[in-house]
């Protein structure tokens, strides 16, 4: 069984696994799901006082806090337990492009070339992680939400905001991922 679960798991599988999600969460009878949200709920129950963003009952969405734990310690759990022991497998294609960037590692999941700690003293690394971070919370704050809210949940129930917000993830994606992320890289 631990062998077979070590294994990468297809689209097919992961996918429906992830989008049987929202059924589960009406049946419980909650309709909102994020994680960014989570942040939210967090800050809540730990500085209550002076700020009107978090004046809510945020107990009544520990229910998100623990899924957000799980997803953590699940996390954890895969990468100790569960970690495939096979190479990872970038395409020949993209091998050759990132060669251009000096990036030759695949021997982790993001190039260490580019994430690692010495990185952050570098122009490059600095944009990467602490700016790319800063806008990425920034984004889901202006957006109402993260991608995981927006894009399972937002599309399943039919709100236009969300499928307005999925556009802008993707055309953002897009993007940083061919014209800024080259940029950078060089």
């Amino acid at each position: 069984m631990i062998e077979w679960l070590k294994q990468p798991w297809p689209w097919y599988v992961a996918g429906p696994l992830i989008g049987l999600t929202v059924p589960a969460l009406l049946l419980i009878g909650n309709k909102k799901f994020g994680i960014s949200s989570s942040l939210r709920h967090i800050c809540a129950a730990c500085f209550p006082s002076g700020i009107h963003y978090f004046k809510y009952d945020w107990k009544k969405e520990t229910w998100n806090l623990f899924f957000v734990g799980g997803i953590f310690f699940g996390g954890l759990i895969a990468a100790q337990l569960l970690a495939n022991p096979q190479p990872i497998q970038v395409n020949p294609n993209l091998v050759t492009e990132l060669k251009g960037y000096g990036i030759t590692d695949y021997s982790q999941l993001i190039p260490t070339e580019i994430f690692n700690w010495s990185s952050l003293l570098q122009m490059k690394g600095w944009l990467l992680m602490v700016l790319g971070g800063f806008l990425v919370g920034f984004g889901t704050r202006y957006a109402g939400g993260c991608t995981s809210g927006h894009s399972i949940t937002g599309l399943s129930n039919l709100q236009w905001p969300s499928l307005v917000a999925t556009i802008c993830f993707m055309a953002g994606g897009f993007i940083m991922a061919n014209l800024i992320l080259p940029l950078i890289l060089r």
